[in-house]
């Protein structure tokens, strides 16, 4: 098969797995929204480390403007932890020579 090795690769793509799911565990990004009112750190599992509330923004009352503030937070949140394991994930499949999956 042209020194293709099946084994070698499912080896290697093991490796990079087990260092996926390490980099997922230790990476944390910040979301936040309404100019820093609302700030929410995430792990790279998407699981909700932190959730903090500007007190005046919590004394305003408006429990919708607050539920909206915490859910852009949340997603810009998400976002991020996206964009950082999609820059892993690429460099790791181009260290497969599996660049075009």
């Amino acid at each position: 098969m042209g020194g293709f090795n099946l084994q070698d690769l499912m080896s290697q793509a093991k490796r990079q797995y087990e260092v996926l799911q390490k980099k997922l565990e230790e990476t944390v990004v910040e979301g936040s929204s309404g100019g820093g009112s609302v700030v929410v750190k995430m792990d790279g599992r998407k699981q909700v480390l932190s959730v903090k509330i500007d007190p005046e923004t919590a004394k305003s009352g408006d429990l919708e403007m607050l539920e909206d503030l915490v859910m852009a937070a949340m997603n810009s949140a998400s976002r991020k932890v996206d964009e950082a394991m999609q820059s892993t994930v690429g460099g790791m499949l181009g260290g497969l020579g599996l660049q075009g999956l």
